[in-house]
Order: C-alpha cells, then structure tokens, then sequence
C-alpha cells in the first residue's frame, strides 16, 4: 500500500493560514498596525486605495528590523514575543503567533522598506505569493513601511467574495476605530484614495473618544474606575437617557486589546435595569488590565474571543462599579415632589388638641316637601330635580319607541361586494359600506362575507407604506418636503462611509442632504409625510441596519430603507382612528400585492370565520 499522507508545501500552508487570518482588507490593516504599537510606534499612517483592494499602505516610525530580521518575519511562526510556550500566559502584546506577515505574503504583493535606529541603509524585500522577488539595501527613514497591493490576486475565489468598497471601507474603518480607542498614547492617520479620514494626534482618552465619535458624547459620557486586586476596571459609561435601539458603541477592552464579551456585557446591561427601556442599549468604553496569567487570548484566530479564569467575580465587579458610577453622578433618577400651588399642610404637633371634623346639614330639607309645582299621590305636589330624572325618562322614552316596527336590515350576501383580497379570495370579501370598529387601539374589526376580520391597525400601515417607497425608490419618485431649518446629522468615520453608499437611495425616497465636510450632513428635505418624525434619528438607524445586515446589493439596501421608514412613519398603537382613516387604510391594504404579511413576515390579519363564532354561544 503506498503511502497517501505527505506535507503541505510552504505556499499552501500558507495560504491555508490565510485564511484564518486574512479574511479581508480589513485584516490586513489591524495586523500591520498591531505589529507598529508592538514596535513602540508613535505614529502610524494607513492609506488605503479602492477599500483595500488595489492597495493597503501603513508606515510606523517604530525600532524598524534588520536585514535579517526583515527575511525572517516573512517565514510562519516567526516571531520576536515568543520563546517558549510559557510566554504565551504572559503576553501583553498584540500580535505574538507568527503567522501574519506570512499570511499577507502568501495572497498579496509586499514591498517592505524598513531601517532600524542605529542603521544607515534600511532594507527593501518584495514578496509575492511567499516568493521573494528580490533583496536590496535602500535609504529609507527608521521605522516600517508596509506596501500591500492586489490583496487576493492568487485566490480569484476568495477576492470574488470581497464585497462593496463601501463595506469593505466601514470595516477598515471599524478596525481601525477600535485600535485607536485603546491606544490614545500613539498618533494616528488614516486616509482613503488620499481623502483624510482620522487625525488623531496624541491626547487623553477622553478626548479620544471624542475625536472618533464626535464631541457630543463628551457630555453623556460617566468616568468608572475601580482597583482590585484581581481585576483594575476603567473607562466609561453612557447616561441613561441617551440609550437607543440601534448604534450604540460598546467596546471591552483587556490589556490594550479590543474583545467581545457576552457575559460581561450583561452584567453592564443590568446595572441600568429599570433605567432605559427593554431592548435599547446604551455606549460604553470599559478598559479591564488583569495578570495576563489569568486570561488566554489564544481560543480564536482573531483573538477578539478571550477567556477569564475568574468570570463570574469579575462580572460581580463589574456590575458593582457601574452601579456606584451611576449612583455618583446621580444617574439614577430621584423622587422630586412638585410642591408648587400644593396646599400648606401644617405639621402634626402633640401639643396641639385632637377636634373631631364638623358636620354641616341642612335640619329644613325635606324630600316629600310639597309644592304648587305638580300633584303627587294624595293631593301633594312633588318636585323632582331636573337633572337626575331627565335621563330616566329619555330612556323609558326610547324604550316605547322599541315596540314600534322595525325597518328589515338587509343580509350580507344581499349586500353588494367590493373588491377582495388577491391571497383570501372570495372568502375575504369586505362589504360594501360596512363600519369598522377599532379595539384596544391596535386592532380594526370589519364585517367580511365569511365572518369577522381582525386587522393590526400598525402593521397593516407599515406593509402599504413599504410598498409605496419600494415604487418611490424604483422609480426615483420620492416627494421631499424641505425644511425651514436644516437639522445636522454627524456620523463617525465607519459610519459615514456607510451613508455615503446609500444617498442615492435616500435622495430616491425624498430625503436631501448635503455634505459639510468631517462626517457632518445637513438634512435640508424629508420625505413628504413623515413630518413629526425625528429626520437625524432616522437616517442614523438606517445606515446602523445597513451596517448590521452587510448588504452590498443595491436591492437589498434598498428594502432596508424602505422598510425602516415604513416601521418609523406607520401609526402606532393606541392611536384612535376615525371610520373613515381605518376605511382608506383598509383599502389601501388590499390594493396592495400581499396584504397578509408585513415586509418581514409577520400576520397581518385573522379571520374568523361566522361559524366559529356560532359556536361560542351554543
């Protein structure tokens, strides 16, 4: 039998390893720039072209590396942080395994310029697909100079699943944002197809945070701080009345590395239980330094994933620290008593004597008192209060009038139908002139050929406005409204790159925004009929479940836009309908092509049938 097992040559493993590592622009970005703090980096510039894709630039004025040490940092396992397996539960470096630079070599062209400090000639190494293409001794500054181009230009497979630069662009923009948040002692540029993007020169971490995200959040933003001997917590929390449904910004960091955390995130959430309404979330930036002994950063291949060795204390902590910082700074809402035009209500004194209450009546009044009025009995006169007895009698009136004859009401199948649902058919048959009744403030009731019909009032709206900005969008035939004073919409970076993506859909549906430079937009038109809705919280959860869905394909953005402005301008519940709103929504809703289901699913309408409801009274 011959043998079948063999090794894998050093391209393929390489390639292989790539794929666990670089996944795309994206990847390529954060391990280069990991790898510049590691080289005790000041400054760091990233300048991408097309997303990433045609070319990937970062340049660090950090230690710079050897002729020799340039060669080896391109071989798999090659690394400087790593001597035996021990240091891999002391680590407190970013990159450490090894398998970067061989990985971006293996599915990309690299050019490499690099010098170290006490070095008069750098070095410049080409590489492509792990090839070496050549060595050679240049005059370069100290520091790295790392030029990717034609990322995936081996693998056409895996650069075919590249998405939009759009996508590609908020995902550089995400990895990068988490970087910089953690690194406030580091300066910072980025630029793409040579438009600045961060500037973000050396400052404390406060002003960091607000120079990515805007300085609007320097006023919502509330300090933690707490020093265990297990754990050191510090960062931020947001107040409780800016929680929001969509794109609130929540980082975990562990030993100046960014990480998700499920568990931890819960035990921040239950700090503001009873604080911020179910299901919306608050922004955080919490920064946790622990004995790297205590925590492995090597469960996954992006190292985002990180395990604790003392979880469920720590949660306790954590918990325990936001609470105080809520409490400190009075985050917690108080009982205040409206004391104005109350009455003065004396305090209780012992010394005074305890008055039972007076009680005022009238000794003269007489209920049988006879009058001149009218005769009662025998001879009297009774007087009856007006008020009181003229309902009685307007009711015995119409009582009489019940033994009169009684016009025939006509059947329903007597009735003439109107026009009937495409799914139901005959069964759904509404008839003609019939009144509508609204229940609980959420429900339509209407009288159909087969039996009672329920309608949810909010879904029904948002399934007839979908469709209508669904044409608008195809159509390019969005009505815009112009405001008398242009609101101000400002986007981070990853953001703003999203919005730019999708302006000619939003432009489509009616909204009119201009640029102002620095991801600010002034909104200067809405939609027609979505007055009273609030224009900036509107385009922001837009591009946040653009964001969240990841969806390049121009119908699909599409969808999302108009559902997301169907959800937000449809009636609510509770609000009360006249018969003629519930008989036009009606209409509306079975003109449209599926009346039964909303755009993501959910039932529209019930019916009952009339022999159904014969049985409940049998």
């Amino acid at each position: 039998m011959s043998d079948i097992i063999h090794l894998l040559p050093d391209s393929v493993a390489n390639q292989i390893a790539a794929g666990e590592v670089i996944q795309r622009p994206a990847s390529v970005i954060k391990e280069l720039v990991e790898n510049a703090i590691d080289a005790e980096a000041q400054e760091i510039h990233v300048l991408v072209t097309d997303a990433g894709k045609t070319c990937i630039q970062v340049i660090d004025d950090g230690k710079g590396m050897s002729e020799t040490d340039a060669r080896l940092s391109f071989e798999r396992h090659a690394t400087s942080k790593i001597r035996e397996a021990a240091d891999l539960f002391a680590l407190r470096t970013m990159g450490f395994r090894g398998e970067a630079l061989a990985s971006i070599a293996a599915v990309a062209e690299v050019e490499l310029k690099t010098r170290p400090a006490g070095e008069e000639l750098g070095t410049r190494l080409v590489i492509a697909g792990s090839k070496v293409e050549s060595q050679e001794a240049v005059s370069c500054p100290k520091g790295s100079n790392f030029s990717i181009r034609n990322l995936f230009f081996n693998i056409p497979a895996r650069r075919k699943f590249l998405k939009a630069n759009s996508t590609e662009l908020s995902n550089i923009l995400t990895e990068f944002e988490r970087i910089a948040l953690v690194h406030p002692d580091v300066a910072f540029y980025l630029y793409s197809n040579d438009t600045e993007l961060f500037n973000l020169p050396v400052m404390p971490l406060r002003q960091r945070i607000m120079a990515v995200f805007g300085k609007k959040l320097n006023q919502q933003l509330l300090s933690v701080d707490v020093d265990t001997t297990m754990i050191k917590i510090s960062g931020f929390v947001a107040k409780p009345e800016t929680a929001r449904k969509k794109g609130a910004h929540q980082y975990f960091f562990v030993n100046g590395r960014y990480m998700r955390h499920p568990y931890f995130h819960k035990a921040v959430m239950d700090a503001y239980e009873q604080l911020i309404p179910t299901g919306e979330q608050i922004s955080y930036f919490i920064y946790f330094e622990v004995d790297p002994a205590n925590i492995d950063v090597n469960i996954h291949p992006t190292k985002t994933e990180i395990k604790f060795e003392n979880e469920q204390a720590i949660w306790q902590i954590l918990s325990a620290a936001v609470k105080e910082s809520l409490g400190k700074f009075s985050a917690i809402p108080t009982i205040d008593f409206d004391t104005e035009d109350m009455p003065d209500i004396p305090a209780f004194e012992q010394s005074r004597p305890i008055e039972p209450p007076k009680v005022h009546y009238d000794t003269d009044f007489n209920p049988f008192k006879t009058s001149s009025a009218s005769s009662y009995g025998g001879g009297g006169s009774y007087s009856r209060p007006k008020v009181e007895w003229e309902g009685l009698y307007s009711g015995l009136e119409k009582a009489s009038r019940m033994n009169e004859p009684m016009e025939e009401a006509p059947f329903a199948e007597d009735v003439p139908v109107a026009s009937s649902s495409p799914l139901y058919g005959s069964e759904a048959t509404i008839e003609k002139g019939a009144q509508h009744l609204q229940f609980k403030g959420r429900f339509i009731l209407t009288s159909v050929k087969s039996g009672l019909m329920l309608i949810d009032q909010h879904r029904a709206h948002v399934r007839v406005l979908f469709d209508r900005y669904m044409s608008q969008i195809s159509q390019k035939q969005g009505v815009s409204q112009g405001v008398l004073f242009p609101e101000i919409i400002q986007l981070p970076a990853s953001e703003a790159a999203v919005l730019e993506s999708i302006l000619d859909d939003l432009s489509a549906v009616g909204f009119d925004l201009s640029p102002l430079g620095g991801g600010s937009y002034a909104i200067n038109g809405i939609p027609s009929g979505i007055e009273g809705l609030n224009p900036v919280d509107l385009i922001r959860n837009m591009v946040h479940t653009a964001m969240e869905k990841g969806n390049d394909v121009k119908e699909e953005v599409q969808t999302i836009l108009a559902s997301t402005l169907a959800r937000a301008a449809a009636i609510v519940y509770g609000q009360v309908l006249s018969n003629e709103e519930m008989s036009n929504l009606v209409d509306n809703l079975f003109a449209c092509p599926s009346p039964n289901y909303t755009p993501d699913g959910r039932t529209v309408l019930v019916t009952i049938k009339e022999d159904e409801i014969e049985k409940l009274f049998k």
